[in-house]
């Protein structure tokens, strides 16, 4: 508890707010790329501790949001095929596809188990040669070692039972697209701590410098996020635009590099759909040449085809920063966790789920 109790200081939190208050003479619009931030600010009110000219706007910052439409479909059709064993992490069950969702798959008969890590899926698939076992891969860099090493393990093993549906993506290709949106209105940025602890954030630099925006990678505790609010203030009112580490216990500048080395040798960067947002150029990884065998998709050649969003469904502009959950006629009504329209309000870092559950209008 004394970790919680030194970065939950509710003393500390009003003193920082006060410096913000002192530093701000202008409106400024911050946006938290990271949905565990969202949640942070909305749970923890950080947001009303803030003077009423700073807007801090929700960013595309969860991966299970972003899944886009096609991946999910793709999951649920070889989810439901028999010899298949389909692993995915527990967030991913019910995000709807364009007509079900994995846990309705498995309660129509689909070997569909959640898993805590992809090593997990390995030890199935070497339990159970004569089942297909396929792991769903999902998050941004931050669980893309986790999958390269069960793949890179799968290999090693000669495991032809094994195969992965890849959906990783990564964050600055989509702050550059926020960045270049004519609607934009983003003026800093609080980057994703759990992010940069493997990825470093050597290449912020030149999203800042071409933006002119300042970000500051941040951490999820309360007074992480005050304080990163409060270096981007600074930044802004000062007339700078560079790059800061808040997170500097958990974060070096170049990042976690044996991590990394494995994502290269496991993954290429490829152009990414993002579920609400669009397709971002060079925003996602896919299987390297070298482990093209271990591709689910591939193995079990499942189509690629476009789906709508449900048309009620504002989730895309949630996920841009132009609109706020409880501006969504269906917020609440037609849209609960129970009966999500869209991911953004069944995953734990989805801001309609961080509204509805502590801030419902």
């Amino acid at each position: 508890m004394k970790y919680l109790d030194e970065y939950r200081d509710g003393e500390l939190a009003q003193k920082i707010a006060r410096e913000v208050h002192r530093a701000t003479t202008r409106p400024w619009n911050i946006m938290e790329v990271c949905g565990g931030q969202t949640h942070a600010i909305v749970k923890f009110g950080i947001d009303e501790l803030l003077p009423k000219t700073i807007t801090l706007i929700h960013g595309p910052g969860c991966p299970v949001c972003v899944t886009p439409l096609e991946i999910i479909d793709q999951a649920l059709d070889i989810a439901a095929r028999p010899g298949v064993i389909f692993t995915s992490f527990g967030d991913m069950l019910r995000v709807p596809g364009s007509a079900t969702d994995l846990l309705s798959v498995k309660a129509q008969g689909g070997d569909v188990r959640i898993v805590y890590s992809p090593l997990d899926a390995v030890k199935l698939a070497e339990q159970n040669p004569a089942r297909e076992v396929v792991f769903f891969g999902v998050g941004f860099e931050t669980t893309a070692p986790a999958t390269a090493m069960a793949v890179y393990q799968a290999a090693h093993k000669q495991l032809k039972n094994f195969s992965l549906l890849v959906s990783h993506v990564l964050v600055p290709p989509a702050m550059e697209a926020l960045l270049s949106s004519p609607n934009c209105r983003i003026q800093g940025f609080l980057a994703a701590g759990h992010v940069c602890t493997v990825m470093g954030f050597e290449e912020y630099f030149p999203v800042a410098a071409k933006y002119r925006v300042p970000i500051v990678v941040t951490g999820f505790e309360p007074l992480d996020i005050l304080q990163g609010v409060l270096m981007v203030v600074q930044q802004l009112e000062s007339g700078r635009a560079g790059v800061e580490n808040q997170y500097a216990r958990a974060v070096r500048r170049e990042g976690n590099q044996p991590a990394q080395k494995l994502i290269r040798e496991v993954f290429r960067v490829i152009p990414r759909k993002w579920r609400g947002v669009g397709e971002i150029p060079q925003s996602g990884l896919g299987l390297s040449e070298a482990y093209t065998a271990f591709d689910a998709g591939k193995k079990f050649g499942v189509a690629e085809h476009h789906v709508e969003e449900p048309a009620e469904c504002i989730s895309g502009l949630v996920l841009q920063g132009l609109k706020k959950p409880h501006e969504c006629s269906a917020f609440g009504t037609k849209c609960t966790p129970e009966h999500p329209l869209g991911a953004t309000m069944v995953s734990s870092e989805g801001a309609c789920a961080a509204y509805y559950r502590y801030r419902r209008h």
